[in-house]
């Protein structure tokens, strides 16, 4: 052996150990060619796994050895043969690709002579000695996090919305991370209403600072571990397993359940509204006067650089008005849904009094969910039956076990989340105060809404897109309840010959239509 290439290689885990070290294993080769008058000719440090030999060090040495000009004899060394493969496969498929180049791969703790032919057992005992360490290894590390997930830890890294801490004692752990938290809470709540695509919130969650790629984005509201869920992969003869957390959740179950529900699609969505400008909200809820198409709106920059917004046609009609006039007069017209604070206090007592006469005549959402489970628990029972009677096979009887333990885990969690009836008339009170605030003073609150409540309003009155042709409108279609409620403010503010009608009238008008509607927004 008169020359030779040194190769030298640690991994992450293997830093920590005494004797890996990489100025260890080079000086320890530097020392054995010396004393053997071996002539150095390159050393290649590595700091990667020897799982296999897609490492950047070894592709350059291995380059350089197909690439010699020379095909003379040629040594690689290393201290032992766990540094050169930790896979006994692929270390005897490069032995042979070396030997393919006439070179040689020698240990120098771990010597081998090729030309005895017993050589080959010792040589098959260094290589796979090193692999059943890295199995075993492997076995306990796979073993301790299905226990640590079983207690309900998370041991991978933490999701968007997390951050990885450690306890004084070392044990890890996950806790919200700021804002990201605050911003996951925003993504599961626009995505449990169906307003939106999943793309569209991970667009306006980006722009709010949630910096999260598309690929990943999908992967981590299917997560319910911001519900508080650790979820257990399925091993051998365990099934799939999910455990309450020990970390804090974000989100409740029954949204992360709903979020679910609109993702598979069995949750009915509500049309898709694309978003729009500041400066135009009504685009998309107004029709050409001339050809009866929906209205566009765009920006025109003008000869000083500035910007002059318009909502206009397409398709070759010539229509257009100027944002900043149809804007004005939209928020003018609104003035005439403004609510009395007389109103508002009726309105209030009407819709309550026939909401709490509805919902007696209801069927209780309770006992149709405790159903359910009763059902659930049926199916599963029988199919034991059926398998004790070898009437179905295991894998069926496995299907069957994990789609019913799914779908009871997703009725107790909806069934604990219900609210009482107490705290569903309080639901009820709040979002009528809410309502009132608003039409009392709807168009300040109009002036003073982000872009997005802008167009919620808009859309939550009027079903069919309005026609403005430049001076004024066509009188547009309300909605069923706002209309309703506009006929009991006329009436209270004596528009309609004086007369005032009485709690019993309106609570009679109110339930002829349904309350439901009122509740939509």
């Amino acid at each position: 052996m008169n020359s030779a290439y040194l190769y030298v290689r640690v991994s992450t885990d293997e830093q920590k150990r005494k004797g890996y070290s990489l100025p260890e294993q080079e000086d320890r080769l530097l020392r054995h060619c010396e004393q053997n008058n071996i002539e150095v000719k390159g050393i290649f440090r590595e700091d990667y796994s020897a799982k296999n030999f897609n490492r950047p060090e070894w592709t350059k040495l291995l380059g350089i050895l197909k690439n010699r000009k020379k095909k003379d004899q040629e040594n690689v060394l290393f201290i032992k043969w766990d540094r050169f493969s930790r896979n006994i496969e692929y270390a005897y498929q490069m032995i042979g690709i070396l030997r393919s180049h006439n070179v040689q791969a020698m240990a120098i703790d771990q010597p081998i002579d090729f030309k005895i032919p017993e050589s080959t057992v010792m040589l098959a005992v260094y290589l796979a000695v090193p692999e059943s360490e890295n199995t075993r290894r492997a076995l306990n590390t796979l073993t301790g996090m299905r226990r640590a997930r079983k207690a309900g830890r998370c041991v991978s890294t933490a999701p968007k919305g997390y951050q990885n801490l450690s306890h004084p004692d070392g044990r890890k752990y996950i806790a919200p991370k700021q804002p990201e938290a605050d911003l996951m809470r925003w993504v599961f709540s626009e995505l449990s209403t169906g307003n939106y695509s999943g793309e569209q919130v991970r667009k306006m969650a980006y722009a709010k600072g949630l910096k999260c790629e598309r690929n990943n984005f999908w992967k981590i509201i299917r997560n319910p571990i911001y519900c508080g869920t650790i979820v257990v992969p399925p091993y051998e003869d365990e099934e799939i397993q999910f455990v309450k957390g020990l970390h804090e959740p974000l989100i409740s179950e029954s949204l992360f359940y709903d979020v679910q529900d609109v993702l598979n699609g069995n949750k009915r969505k509500t049309a898709v509204k694309f978003v729009s400008t500041d400066l135009l909200p009504l685009r998309g809820f107004l029709e050409c006067p001339d050809c009866h198409r929906m209205l566009t709106g765009s920006a025109s920059k003008g000869r000083h650089g500035k910007y002059f917004h318009y909502y206009h046609c397409t398709s070759g009609c010539k229509c257009r008005f100027k944002a900043a006039t149809v804007n004005e007069y939209f928020e003018n017209e609104l003035l005439n849904f403004q609510l009395t604070p007389a109103t508002g206090m009726l309105f209030k007592r009407v819709v309550i009094d026939v909401y709490q006469s509805e919902k007696r005549g209801d069927i209780d959402e309770r006992k149709t969910i405790l159903a359910e489970i009763e059902r659930q628990e049926a199916l599963l029972s029988n199919a034991r039956k059926q398998i004790a009677a070898n009437e179905i096979e295991p894998d069926d009887f496995k299907a069957i076990k994990t789609d019913c333990n799914k779908a009871l885990k997703m009725l107790e969690d909806k069934l604990e989340s219900l609210p009482t009836k107490g705290d569903s008339l309080r639901t009820i009170e709040t979002l009528l105060d809410i309502l009132i605030a608003k039409f009392t003073n709807i168009q300040s609150h109009f002036r003073q809404s982000s872009i997005l409540d802008k167009r919620k309003l808009i859309g939550s009155m009027y079903p069919k897109n309005l026609c403005f042709d430049g001076v004024g409108h066509r009188t547009p279609y309300l909605n069923e309840p706002l209309s309703l409620i506009m006929q009991i403010n006329k009436h209270l503010q004596g528009l309609e010959n004086g007369k005032r009608p009485s709690f019993d009238d309106l609570s009679l008008m109110v339930a002829r239509r349904g309350i439901e509607p009122l509740f939509q927004e």
